[in-house]
């Protein structure tokens, strides 16, 4: 059994609250007593210290009363600068340094939309990407959920002088350097033949490869209910047979993760109904319009509704929220060479990752 599948079974004592530096950019504040807590450690570990950062996320359990608030219909109630949807139990209160988050359910769903909004306001972005230090070159690739990132990673950091720095999430500057995000990595079933080491020993079972699919889509269906109630969540999360969570520095070693890199490659991965895989050239506009999109669409549906109230409401124009965003994406890739890499739907994620990874390889030696 991993550590993280053991310290769901530890009895937890009183919350200590957290502080969380966001690579400078933002600071998390986690007041004593959020519910939430726990899969905020869990999720934002590698930030896990105080920070001065000027924009920040105040997170707290209690709702506040406000007056006098609208109501549009039952779906939330708002002011010029708060925002509650009842539904999911979450209150966000715009603050002069960034926004407060108070709920009682687990508040990650809140956090990442909130979070990448404060970074764009201090020129850098989120985004839903693979990303590698390939000795000293940062490479960029973006894709839909279950193409192949986790794969690719571990094939490109077998590679000497490459490192570890995201697998999911991660960050881009507008000046185009990458910063990573080495949060929990999420093995699957089919990870088997990439990962060999981490199915050996006593740990949680996993559901076999053909039930990966219905147990991702139960999961999915039921995430909007089990994040109001972080009790339940937190036992959900680390004993779903769909996954096992394993911290990035405990597969790879701590010596090759890396925080930083400046961009020099972005390929957009996705699967297609082809027998041979494609590379083709795209525009750099091209490619910050996919990274945009895609990051919207691979968030939970609590944090699109989330970004879709902020923008009913005015707290945050949805013109604002996303053409704010492209502007960065856009200028950090700059001088990027952008491709689109389609792969046969049919190829398993070991043959995947070696044609990406190799890929890679050859584009950088170019």
């Amino acid at each position: 059994m991993s550590q993280s599948e053991r310290d769901v079974l530890t009895p937890a004592g009183a919350s200590a609250g957290a502080s969380f530096d966001i690579h400078g950019l933002v600071g998390i504040d986690v007041e004593p007593g959020t519910p939430g807590e726990a899969q905020l450690r869990d999720m934002l570990a590698p930030f896990l210290r105080g920070s001065r950062a000027p924009l920040r996320l105040h997170i707290s359990g209690a709702v506040s009363p406000i007056a006098e608030q609208s109501h549009a219909e039952d779906a939330y109630r708002f002011t010029g600068d708060s925002l509650y949807l009842p539904a999911d139990r979450v209150q966000i209160i715009e603050t002069r340094d960034g926004y407060r988050i108070q709920g009682q359910g687990e508040l990650l769903t809140a956090v990442i939309p909130l979070l990448d909004r404060l970074c764009v306001r201090e020129d850098a972005a989120m985004i839903h990407a693979a990303v590698v230090d390939f000795r000293g070159s940062g490479v960029l690739l973006p894709a839909w959920g279950g193409v192949g990132k986790t794969s690719t990673v571990a094939k490109l950091v077998a590679t000497p002088g490459v490192r570890f720095m995201a697998d999911d999430w991660a960050f881009t500057g507008a000046d185009g350097m990458l910063m990573g995000y080495a949060k929990p990595m999420f093995i699957k079933p089919h990870h088997r033949a990439i990962y060999p080491d981490l199915f050996h020993g006593t740990r949680k079972p996993l559901a076999p490869g053909w039930l990966t699919n219905p147990v991702a889509r139960l999961a999915t269906a039921v995430h909007p209910v089990i994040v109001r109630y972080p009790k339940t969540a937190a036992f959900t999360r680390r004993w779903s047979p769909e996954h096992r969570m394993v911290q990035p520095d405990q597969v790879f070693g701590s010596e090759r993760i890396s925080s930083a890199a400046p961009a020099r490659l972005a390929i957009f991965l996705e699967r297609f109904d082809g027998s041979e895989a494609r590379l083709e050239a795209r525009s750099r506009e091209w490619m910050t319009s996919r990274i945009i999109g895609n990051f919207h669409s691979e968030l939970p549906m609590v944090s699109r509704r989330l970004v879709e109230a902020l923008g009913a409401t005015g707290l945050v124009p949805l013109e604002d929220h996303f053409g704010q965003k492209a502007a960065v994406v856009r200028r950090a890739l700059e001088d990027v060479p952008c491709s689109l890499l389609r792969i046969p739907a049919a190829w398993s994620a070991d043959r995947t990752s070696d044609y990406v990874a190799n890929v890679v390889r050859t584009k950088l030696d170019e």
